[in-house]
């Protein structure tokens, strides 16, 4: 949803309608006041101290141009915001000249029934941070208004600089991802007592599709690993080392979600292996049900095509009791077959 309040009286036209919030930040507080994104940078470059905090979602390329050229951004780095929804990229850490660039992957879930009759578990979107030494862009599908609201409480955080809402996106996204592997454990736990429940009607592809899920989730979570390392370990000018230690911390909550999503991913794959051993076992079962009753079929089939070829010289051909005797025997034969199949489990 597009925030009215984030246009003022000069606010661009070009930017108005994917900018959601827009504001100055001085001593970690936000100035009153509505200002576009090149006045807020004008602003904040004027009084030679503070951030700009610019949100934008799904712009066009129209729409991140003004800003782009106001925050002096390389043409890569447009492309990137231009396609912050498009969720195709994975995570990464880029220095340009003068600001950083991160992409992050964020995972939400898919409230369903059953995750065995569910089409999506996990939907994915993505989050681009441009920061700088006097502001800080972020671009995503949805905007941060609560986690703005949450900083906007702490003007200590803020009064750190731009890279505190960096790190406060990404421990915002991080902290999704524990969320969500908490949910996918309970669809999990749920498969996997399907899958060993008798006569369970669970099959491999609804199993695929979890492991599909979970293969999503893993590659959101999994490649954040070296920016974040990047971040906590190698001194940067834009990220002071007091948010350098916070970093670290967020480094451990991402350790322990991948850990956790490689956890579900080997289970999946166990649980994908013990559905094929089941389905491989019940096909073997079902053959040998068929071979036991083609079994006792072929004999009525033998005997009576041999009785219907209308030779003259058959045995007990003339005789008046011939032809029950010949149904006796026969159903007798096919009884003892059923018996025996019967007792090796065959039927």
């Amino acid at each position: 949803m597009v925030l009215p309040a984030a246009d003022g009286p000069g606010a661009s036209t070009t930017t108005r309608d994917s900018v959601v919030a827009c504001g100055v930040y001085v001593d970690g507080l936000r100035r009153p006041g509505r200002r576009s994104p090149v006045e807020a940078i004008a602003e904040v470059r004027a009084l030679g101290r503070g951030f700009a905090w610019i949100g934008l979602v799904a712009p066009d390329r129209r729409r991140t141009s003004d800003i782009a050229d106001a925050l002096a951004l390389p043409e890569s780095a447009v492309e990137d915001a231009v396609h912050a929804v498009h969720a195709h990229r994975r995570p990464k850490l880029e220095r340009h000249e003068g600001s950083l660039l991160m992409v992050l992957k964020t995972v939400g879930y898919v409230e369903h029934e059953s995750p065995t009759t569910a089409n999506e578990i996990v939907e994915s979107g993505e989050v681009v941070v441009f920061l700088g030494a006097d502001y800080v862009l972020t671009v995503c599908h949805s905007d941060f208004a609560t986690l703005r609201e949450e900083l906007e409480r702490q003007p200590e955080r803020l009064a750190t600089g731009p890279a505190a809402v960096l790190h406060a996106v990404v421990d915002h996204v991080v902290d999704g991802y524990l969320d969500v592997v908490d949910a996918v454990q309970n669809d999990i736990d749920h498969v996997e007592a399907a899958v060993f429940a008798p006569r369970s009607e669970i099959g491999v592809e609804q199993l695929y599709l979890v492991k599909r899920e979970i293969v999503e989730l893993k590659r959101a979570i999994v490649p954040l690993a070296g920016p974040l390392r990047a971040l906590s370990a190698e001194p940067d000018p834009l990220v002071p080392d007091a948010i350098r230690s916070y970093f670290r911390n967020v480094e451990d909550h991402l350790t322990a979600a991948a850990e956790r999503v490689a956890g579900h991913d080997e289970l999946i794959t166990t649980l994908v292996n013990a559905t094929l051993a089941k389905v491989s076992l019940q096909q073997n079962n079902d053959m040998r049900r068929i071979s036991a009753w083609v079994a006792i079929v072929a004999v009525p089939t033998m005997v009576f095509g041999n009785y219907g070829m209308n030779f003259d010289h058959m045995p007990e051909l003339r005789w008046a009791y011939g032809y029950p005797l010949v149904l006796t025997s026969t159903l007798i034969a096919c009884l003892v077959l059923h018996h025996i199949f019967k007792r090796n489990h065959w039927l």
